[in-house]
């Protein structure tokens, strides 16, 4: 846009953008947490930043209300409006499941995963206690997709290499389960790979559960639905996401799960000044459908996210000056996945042709795709530091759990004492008898 024609703003409860691929990463300590996220007034130094919530959205008026970190909620007038809120943790009404589970959709959500790992081994450790350790040792993830299988795997590689500085755990000590409701996991990348990735996990001792449920998780006691029950202080959540719930608060059309239902040139339905990209739009999927799939819709992945936003970007411009809208095509590419250091599966799409790697071959082109899909040169100089890094120095195995209090002892120290108990006229020490 030239200068001066538009003011544009974002509107995230959080100041910076978190690139998701690379949270099983951070996870296992493999990349810096700091590394994983852009943040969004560094790189967006020509728009206005707001810290905060859009909470409801008048379209009639053309006002989003604002509901900042701290102060009262206040009106904010666009002439265009994008959205993309992207998704959360797609939960069920499983007992216990709130109480217990951790998710990984946030930088926030890896560090504490990563923290309580370490933080299990040291409770095992440190204690006689047969029940204690093996709940403490036992960790269950729930979703084999992409998230779920890559994230079992970098926990697994880690958790191996911290028990070598362990006296009384071994990786033998350790069980990890994988369930999944599906009938395989990874299907992101077909069956064969898929088939490869369960033969390979179950190889490093991961329990694979396919065609089951959890039924509750209650004080850490999973229950599975094929009889299967355990005792856990680990339980991972990645079965899955769905859009941000906060948009059917927004007076939008939505499809039938939730999404933002958009036309293929990004705009909302019935609307010539709101677009959505992303996770939470229902955006058509134009190749599959001119190969005969007329219900096919684009899937919520970072490669497809990133190349919406720039035709996004480009019909905000046209719309704004009048020019015809251009409609979002894109042909699959394939899909990479890590499973630990050095292990992988990888399928690329070239033409009408799909190369399908695994092992190490994949996991670099897992790295080097993500490497280069990572926004700014920035953060992409900092990811290829730490995995350089990483091929000449151990694996850092320590726990930094207080992070989560970081107040809890300083509030010991500087609390009050408690007062003595005043003694009465009539409270005399009683003499002892020897």
């Amino acid at each position: 846009m030239r200068y001066g024609e538009a003011t544009v703003t974002v509107v995230d409860p959080r100041s910076y953008m978190t690139y998701q691929p690379f949270l099983p990463e951070a996870a296992a300590g493999s990349i810096s947490p700091r590394h994983v996220v852009v943040p969004l007034r560094r790189v967006l130094p020509k728009a206005e930043v707001l810290t905060g919530r859009v909470t409801t959205i008048d379209q009639d008026r053309k006002v989003a209300t604002i509901a900042p970190l701290v102060g009262e909620a206040y009106e904010l007038p666009f002439d265009y409006l994008v959205i993309a809120m992207g998704a959360v943790s797609r939960t069920f009404p499983i007992p216990g499941l709130a109480e217990n589970g951790i998710g990984m959709k946030g930088i926030e959500e890896a560090i504490g995963l990563r923290n309580h790992v370490l933080e299990q081994l040291d409770k095992a450790d440190s204690t006689t206690d047969e029940d204690v350790r093996r709940k403490a040792l036992t960790f269950v993830f729930v979703g084999g997709g992409f998230a779920g299988a890559e994230t079992v795997g970098e926990v697994e590689d880690m958790a191996r290499d911290a028990a070598k500085y362990y006296n009384n755990v071994k990786r033998e000590d350790m069980r990890f389960l994988l369930v999944d409701v599906a009938d395989k996991i990874l299907p992101e990348v077909g069956p064969k790979l898929g088939a490869y990735g369960k033969e390979h996990l179950e190889s490093r001792g991961v329990e694979v559960y396919l065609k089951t449920g959890m039924d509750s998780c209650v004080d850490g006691h999973v229950k599975l639905n094929n009889g299967l029950e355990v005792d856990s202080n680990t339980i991972v959540w990645t079965a899955g996401v769905k859009p941000n719930p906060a948009l059917a608060r927004f007076g939008l059309p939505l499809g039938p799960r939730g999404h933002v239902d958009t036309a293929p040139s990004l705009q909302v339905q019935g609307t010539d000044y709101i677009w959505a990209a992303g996770d939470n739009a229902q955006v058509p999927d134009l190749v599959g459908r001119k190969n005969g799939n007329e219900n096919a819709w684009c899937p919520p992945n970072a490669q497809h996210a990133l190349r919406q936003a720039k035709v996004l970007g480009d019909n905000v411009v046209s719309g704004m000056r009048g020019f015809p809208q251009k409609d979002y095509s894109h042909a699959n590419k394939g899909a990479v996945a890590g499973l630990g250091l050095h292990k992988g599966v990888a399928m690329i799409v070239m033409g009408k042709m799909k190369i399908k790697l695994k092992g190490r071959l994949a996991w670099y082109m897992h790295r080097a795709y993500h490497g280069m899909a990572m926004p700014t040169f920035n953060r992409k100089i900092r990811v290829f530091a730490d995995w350089t890094l990483a091929m000449f120095l151990k694996r850092e195995v320590v726990s930094l759990g207080a992070m989560e209090n970081p107040r809890e002892e300083f509030y010991e120290a500087a609390k009050p004492a408690p007062a003595p108990a005043a003694a009465g006229s009539g409270d005399k020490p009683k003499a002892k008898a020897s």
